[in-house]
């Protein structure tokens, strides 16, 4: 907690909106997207999805691949704890929503599905969408597969197994213009992750990555990532690092509050 304390200090100490930012592409970005207001009837939706996970009590069996919780002591547990504790918050999905909406990707790749929260704001921000979502856990998949089906979205594929393989897979199967990375808080797997995904991208193509100040070696990905060679541009809005390879762009880095 002290560390996120000390990082969101100095995250603040540097950001800036969109007054601070020079780059048209990121400017319309910032304005039309970051600071745009949600469309009303995918707000409603999303709202609708996530409160019927916040009225399920049901109790199931949850596998861990990553890093944990840091609050949960048992892998037993309440559905509707999940979505508060785990779950993607409003804001969040909200902005996945107009980022679907805005960036109109046709391929979308999620890796770490939970209860499916930020699954449906990607599908329901662009119908059009092809979304392919990896969860390694086979019960909360299944509540976000019903979920998904209740909801009638029927644009989300959701594969479930280790990352190990199901990246592999389905990597050599597409090229991919969106890429949401929220299944494992740990340096090494994103890196990897990253790395892999890096295989079937093209100059339009954008990874999102959740929670880089997570932990200090969570940050120490982000630098990373942030300094790889195919990567040009991007931005860091404290709870997620969005990645850019348009190779017209001067490599330049933002920190840009939400």
């Amino acid at each position: 907690m002290l560390f996120q304390i000390k990082s969101y200090l100095k995250f603040l100490s540097k950001s800036t909106n969109q007054h601070g930012v020079h780059s048209p592409f990121i400017f319309d970005l910032v304005t039309n997207c970051f600071y745009a207001k949600t469309t009303s009837h995918l707000k409603e939706k999303i709202s609708c999805y996530r409160k019927e996970l916040d009225s399920n009590s049901s109790i199931i069996s949850v596998k861990d691949f990553g890093k944990g919780s840091r609050v949960f002591k048992s892998n037993k547990r309440a559905v509707n704890k999940i979505a508060k504790v785990a779950g993607i918050s409003k804001k969040r999905s909200e902005l996945l929503i107009r980022f679907s909406e805005y960036y109109k990707p046709h391929n979308i790749l999620e890796i770490g599905t939970s209860l499916g929260i930020g699954t449906a704001s990607l599908a329901l921000g662009n119908k059009k969408a092809n979304v392919i979502s990896l969860e390694g856990c086979p019960n909360t998949a299944n509540v976000a597969i019903q979920q998904l089906k209740k909801h009638n979205l029927q644009n989300v594929e959701i594969k479930i197994g280790s990352f190990k393989n199901t990246l592999k897979d389905k990597i050599i199967q597409h090229q991919f213009d969106l890429i949401y990375f929220d299944g494992n808080h740990q340096k090494e797997p994103t890196i990897l992750y990253f790395e892999q995904c890096l295989s079937n991208i093209h100059n339009e193509s954008v990874f999102i990555f959740d929670d880089i100040h997570w932990s200090e070696e969570m940050q120490e990905a982000w630098e990373y990532i942030k300094n790889h060679p195919k990567v040009t541009v991007t931005i860091n809005s404290y709870f997620w690092g969005f990645v850019f390879f348009r190779k017209e762009q001067v490599k330049e880095h933002f920190v840009i509050r939400i």
